[in-house]
C-alpha cells in the first residue's frame, strides 16, 4: 500500500514561485509512476504533470508548460513540484498520485492511471 502525503501550499502573489512536495511511504517513488493534478472551485479535476517510472522527464499540461517541473528525489522518497510564474488561474487544491504500473505517457494525464492519492493542498495565487 502507497500512502502520499501533499505539503507546501500556500498564499502567494502573481508571478511567484512555490514548491510543492510528495512524501511517499510503502513503496520507492522510482517504482512508481506519479503526477499531480488540481481542483478549483467548481471545476473538474485536471493534469498538472507527471513522471514515468524512472524516468526524470516531466509530462506537463499545456497551462502549465515552461513554468511547472516535477522532480523525485530517490534518496528521500519525495516528489515536488516546482512552480514558477504562478498566476491567479493557478489557484486550487493540488493532488499528488501515484500508480504501481507503467502507463503510457498518453495516460499520464488520466486520473483513472492512478490509485494511489494524497489529501491535496490548496494553492491560492493573489495580489
Amino acid at each position: 500500500q502507497v500512502q502520499l502525503v501533499e505539503s507546501g501550499g500556500g498564499l502567494v502573489l502573481p508571478g511567484g514561485s512555490l514548491r510543492l512536495s510528495c512524501a511517499a511511504s510503502g513503496r520507492t517513488v522510482s517504482t512508481l509512476a506519479m503526477a499531480w493534478f488540481r481542483q478549483a472551485p467548481g471545476k473538474e479535476r485536471e493534469f498538472v504533470a507527471g513522471l514515468k517510472r524512472g524516468q526524470g522527464n516531466t509530462y506537463a499540461a499545456d497551462s502549465v508548460k515552461g513554468r511547472f517541473t516535477f522532480s523525485r528525489d530517490n534518496g528521500k522518497n519525495m516528489g515536488y513540484l516546482y512552480m514558477n510564474s504562478l498566476k491567479p488561474e493557478d489557484t486550487a487544491v493540488y493532488y499528488c498520485a501515484a500508480s504501481s504500473g507503467s502507463p503510457i505517457s498518453m495516460s499520464l494525464r488520466f486520473a483513472s492511471t492512478y490509485e494511489y492519492w494524497g489529501q491535496g493542498t490548496q494553492v491560492t495565487v493573489s495580489s
